[in-house]
């Protein structure tokens, strides 16, 4: 999940992580209150900053500083409402103004290749990180971070000094460092990153804006996660299916995809894109991802079809199920019994393709129940096209 500018600085804060003051506001109206409070702390200047999930806000426009409550106001008119990236503007930040020195750059994030954390820290921030890693790589420095050990003093400063920091400098950076990596660990993130991470004219360091990514896997110890979550923004059919513990995620797509485990669904949303475009000339793709996972029973076949279904674009439903500890037969029983407790809700093609554990007594009791949308296919390839094809003609 990640966060909204305003949430990261309100974690960063939590953390003792050193920022700037800073209020929401969802109306012109809103913004000038915030700004009236806490443009007092910085002679009347705040900033006005779009909370959008992208990148590229100032250069959209997003961001404007005001002298004055008035002009916060204004500006808040302008920006709410906007277009960023295909994001609408429905909140802004009112932050407190700061008189900047430098700008730096630092993030953590975690490094799948190595399997292991990566810090990344430059002396030149409030710019296009990706554009300085291609453009100058060496301004980047990039220090692997073990998970056990973490960021502590020894490895902050280890960071500071790859990146070409001057003494006294690197002395005030090392402190907030390790403040972010408490933020990174406390927090279960997969990203904490600080663009620009700034020394203000009297020498603090300054979190200035924030971005972070936390991992959904660690929800179950991180409750107050839940109240960050964007619910208005959420896809409502994933929010369905998050309710019941579903694997899911919507893609743009008309043939739905059901299957047990997550390498044979990945390898099922393949074969559905190919036998599209050989055999419908693209027409037809994946219209979902929706792992049941190694249980197949009639409950969550049922909960499985009720959300696929429930999706306007699906007009066929591909399900592919590999018996293995739970067996064809318990499968094949499950989705009759689903069937059967959707009743009339049902009402779009579904081609069954079963193999492995007991797959022919599988096949034996979806074939003796005969329902009038199934239809059984033997191999992969040949049920995809099957998918297709039914997809493409409804």
């Amino acid at each position: 999940m990640d966060l909204f500018e305003y949430q990261a600085r309100d974690v960063f804060e939590k953390h003792g992580v050193p920022v700037l003051a800073g209020a929401v506001a969802t109306t012109p109206e809103q913004a000038r209150a915030a700004a009236e409070e806490i443009g007092a702390k910085s002679g009347g200047v705040t900033v006005v900053k779009a909370q959008v999930k992208t990148g590229g806000r100032g250069k959209a426009g997003g961001v404007k500083v005001a002298k004055s409550a008035e002009e916060a106001e204004q500006l808040a008119a302008q920006i709410l409402g906007m277009d960023i990236k295909g994001h609408t503007v429905k909140t802004v930040m009112i932050a407190q103004g700061a008189r900047i020195a430098e700008e730096y750059y630092f993030s953590i994030l975690l490094d799948r290749a190595n399997r292991t954390y990566l810090a990344m820290c430059s002396k030149e921030g409030g710019m296009d990180i990706e554009q300085l890693a291609v453009e100058r790589p060496e301004a980047l420095a990039k220090i692997a971070v073990d998970p056990n050990v973490g960021i502590d003093t020894a490895k902050a400063q280890e960071i500071v000094d790859a990146a070409g920091f001057d003494a006294e400098t690197g002395a005030k950076i090392v402190p907030v460092l390790e403040k972010l990596w408490d933020v990174y660990q406390g927090e279960d993130a997969t990203l904490v990153e600080v663009n620009p991470l700034v020394k203000t004219e009297d020498g603090d360091i300054v979190a200035l804006d924030g971005k972070v990514s936390l991992d959904a896997n660690a929800d179950f110890r991180q409750p107050d996660h839940a109240a960050l979550e964007d619910k208005e923004a959420a896809d409502p059919l994933e929010a369905a299916a998050k309710e019941k513990d579903l694997n899911y995620v919507k893609l743009d797509g008309n043939v739905g995809i059901i299957g047990n485990g997550a390498g044979l669904v990945m390898s099922t949303l393949d074969v559905v894109a190919y036998a599209g475009e050989e055999h419908t000339g693209g027409v037809s793709k994946p219209a979902n991802f929706l792992d049941i996972g190694g249980g197949a029973s009639a409950e969550v076949m049922s909960n499985g079809l009720h959300i696929i279904l429930g999706d306007p674009q699906v007009k066929a439903v591909f399900v592919n199920v590999f018996g293995g500890i739970t067996a064809c037969d318990a499968v094949a029983d499950g989705i009759v019994a689903a069937l059967d407790n959707l009743g009339d809700e049902a009402t779009k093609p579904l081609v069954v393709r079963l193999d492995g554990n007991n797959v022919e007594e599988g096949r034996r009791i979806l074939a003796e129940r005969n329902h009038p949308l199934v239809t059984i296919e033997e191999t992969m390839d040949g049920a995809a096209q099957k998918a297709a094809e039914l997809a493409a003609a409804n």
